[in-house]
């Protein structure tokens, strides 16, 4: 299309678009990555019929993503935010779900804390509030844990060159997105932004950005990797997690499904003893004094209520990083040092287990998060 990004050639691309995916299970036709791209792009403008948006993502899903359109959208998201790069080598990308936790206790926001106490600089980033789960989410949990959850992408950048962590909230680093939470709300149901958006990579480093992310479903893995090599991560490693996070099961085997540089994508075995690590439950289960979630809109969206599961989060959280013994110590080893031996830091995931438990102990850990408050 010939100068497609006017505004009424991008509407008339839309209408196109919605013409190809919206037209039933027998003659829904897959968008190019350029057509992918461009729809994305009116979306994030704020032009778009909210209407046609709904369809659009709703068509997408029932049709099923292909990687061109996720990579598409991907690509109109990234060129549509505040991505930066900061003073540091090397920078690790926790991209763990937005929609947050609601069957267990949550432990992954307190990773980035944890491995920067260790040398890795990590970036952490989320949304308050987000379907389809409305979980606990890391900017509720670090808020109950008094971070600052609304720095600007600048000062991110200067908090994580300064103490080695930060976290940055799409609000602040994608706000055309972020705008689209009201409409995604009202649609209830997971589409590709759910997919995409963890993938922004919102601060880099100067010569490598790895990524840290999880998944549950046995097809995810390969869609994750086209998209974070889209999204320019020079490493990338999923672990097949509690809730699609990135802290395996505590009680059985996992997967970890990961690449380097231009290789091929691989795959291998998880055992959470190679980690020192017994447990007669997958996670931190839920207390049972928690209250029950509000409704949101017409919806029931979760067991509990999330401010509740995120303060206990935060409570577990600080005692762990403190070297209190549990199952939030547990999770924090275990997923540490699959992080540090993917990265080259040691050698064995149980020689990084040793030594994270000794950062754990030392109190070193909890020191680096208490300097972002």
């Amino acid at each position: 299309m010939n100068d497609i990004n006017t505004e009424r050639n991008l509407k008339l691309h839309m209408r196109q678009c919605i013409q190809k995916v919206a037209t039933g299970p027998e003659y829904s036709k897959d968008l190019s990555y350029e057509d992918a791209y461009y729809a994305m792009r009116h979306i994030l403008g704020g032009d778009a019929d909210p209407v046609q948006v709904a369809v659009y993502f709703i068509a997408l899903r029932m049709k099923r993503e292909t990687d061109e359109e996720n990579r598409g959208t991907l690509q109109a998201l990234i060129d549509s935010s505040v991505i930066s790069t900061a003073n540091v080598d090397e920078v690790l990308d926790v991209s763990d779900p937005y929609d947050g936790y609601a069957r267990g206790v949550p432990a992954s926001t307190f990773i980035p804390a944890l491995l920067a106490s260790m040398g890795v600089n990590a970036v952490l980033h989320g949304l308050e509030q987000v379907g389809p789960k409305y979980g606990a989410t890391h900017h509720k949990i670090l808020k109950a844990a008094g971070i600052n959850v609304n720095l600007t992408p600048a000062e991110a950048v200067a908090q994580l060159e300064r103490i080695g962590w930060t976290y940055i909230d799409q609000r602040q680093f994608a706000p055309g997105l972020h705008d689209l939470l009201p409409i995604r709300q009202r649609m209830v149901k997971r589409q590709v932004l759910t997919t995409v958006e963890t993938l922004l990579g919102p601060i880099r480093g100067k010569q490598k950005t790895h990524c840290m992310g999880g998944y549950v479903h046995k097809a995810y893995p390969p869609i994750y990797a086209a998209l974070a090599r889209q999204a320019g991560f020079d490493s990338a490693m999923f672990v097949r997690g509690v809730e699609g996070g990135i802290i395996p099961s505590l009680q059985q085997s996992g997967k970890l499904f990961y690449y380097y540089a231009t290789g091929e994508e691989q795959q291998r075995d998880l055992e959470p003893k190679d980690a020192g690590v017994q447990a007669d439950v997958r996670a931190i289960p839920l207390p049972e004094d928690l209250p029950a979630a509000p409704m949101i809109g017409d919806e029931i969206a979760a067991l509990v209520d999330s401010d509740a599961l995120a303060a206990k989060s935060a409570e577990l959280g600080i005692a762990a990083l403190a070297g209190e013994k549990g199952l939030m110590y547990d999770s924090l080893v275990y997923s540490a040092s699959i992080c540090l031996a993917h990265l080259g830091r040691f050698g064995s995931i149980q020689e990084a287990a040793d030594a994270v438990r000794a950062t754990l102990d030392s109190g070193k850990a909890l020191e680096t998060l208490r300097a972002a408050a």
